[in-house]
């Protein structure tokens, strides 16, 4: 079994059994996950900031890292492994965007970030079916291949799921 290890601004999909989509410490961050449960196909991506406009090399360099980027392209790799391809069948969840400053959220990324994406999916035609985003800690989430069950935890406040 070899997990698949996400870091900021990455993006990735597993077909293999057994194994696992992880991403750690998910603060102001938005991790959308993907699972087609006929073909078992998970994928995720780890988002930091909402638009590429902000830094357009950095786009080029790490698409992964911009909502705007990062949703469209897991999308296209999950089509690309056998996925309708207007997201029929799809199981799209959403978690992360806390304030982790404590009573200094002046540019407010977190909510920011879950704004962008929702629409990113929107215009894709999706929409997530949970959730779990805001508040004020982060988040690690492991994204299961063999079940697309989303484990969520965080220290101090326990595991759970969505």
């Amino acid at each position: 079994m070899s997990d698949l290890i996400l870091g900021i601004g990455e993006y990735g999909v597993s077909k293999t059994p057994g194994s696992m989509v992880k991403t750690y410490a998910l603060g102001s961050c938005v991790a959308v996950t993907m699972y087609e449960p006929n073909l078992k196909i998970a994928g995720m991506v780890h988002v930091a900031l909402p638009e590429s406009k902000l830094n357009t090399a950095k786009g080029e360099q790490c698409p992964g890292y911009f909502a705007d980027l990062g949703v469209p392209l897991l999308f296209k790799e999950m089509v690309r492994l056998g996925c309708h391809a207007r997201g029929r069948g799809l199981v799209v969840k959403m978690l992360g965007g806390a304030a982790v400053m404590a009573g200094n959220d002046t540019f407010n990324i977190g909510k920011r970030n879950i704004l962008a994406v929702k629409k990113i999916l929107w215009k894709l035609g999706m929409g997530p079916v949970a959730e779990d985003v805001g508040a004020n800690y982060s988040r690690t989430v492991s994204l299961h291949v063999d079940t697309g069950l989303v484990n969520v935890s965080c220290p101090g406040r326990g595991q759970w799921q969505i």
